[in-house]
């Protein structure tokens, strides 16, 4: 029982200790999901998603309908909505940052964790999926809109589908 509880806290220490990346994300539909997954697997990284605090619908996410809560929240660039707690991340030396692309920018609920979050020394690497939208200028607005002293690398868009392969080859190319 002893060697178990000692190889027990072994394991989180060294857990610990070397967690020194996080991948934190948000996803309406999946997709951003799927390629935070495919990134924290191959980074041996932790995975953090930002929650609405109230969860998008179908309906919230219909572009095509100007009442839908993502247009309202479009046409309110100051909107901030309330997300859910994510752990501190202050062990954390490397965050990937991933978001789906509405109107080439990140949704509402990034800002609110960027704007909220300590990022202070770290190094951001930004991604983001859509089926159509260049990544524009959206890391370069969420990095304007956090208040720390973060290095912020050039981010990469992904389409809808990107394949295992795809996401792998970017990460190999940053050679951190």
């Amino acid at each position: 029982m002893k060697k178990t509880i000692l190889l027990l806290l072994v394991l989180l220490t060294s857990t610990l200790l070397f967690a020194s990346t996080a991948v934190v994300y948000f996803s309406a539909t999946g997709n951003t999901e799927r390629v935070a997954n495919v990134i924290a697997e191959h980074e041996n990284a932790d995975i953090y998603e930002i929650v609405p605090s109230i969860p998008y619908s179908s309906a919230d996410l219909n572009w095509r309908n100007d009442e839908s809560r993502v247009n309202q929240e479009h046409n309110d660039p100051s909107f901030r909505p309330a997300i859910e707690a994510i752990p501190s991340l202050e062990s954390y030396d490397t965050i990937f940052l991933g978001y789906p692309l509405w109107w080439q920018q990140a949704p509402h609920a990034v800002y609110t964790f960027v704007e909220n979050t300590d990022l202070s020394g770290k190094t951001i690497i930004p991604f983001a999926t859509s089926q159509a939208s260049p990544l524009g200028n959206s890391a370069e607005n969420l990095e304007s809109a956090s208040d720390s002293d973060a290095t912020w690398l050039e981010g990469i868009r992904f389409r809808e589908r990107a394949s295992d392969n795809d996401v792998i080859s970017w990460l190999e190319s940053l050679n951190i």
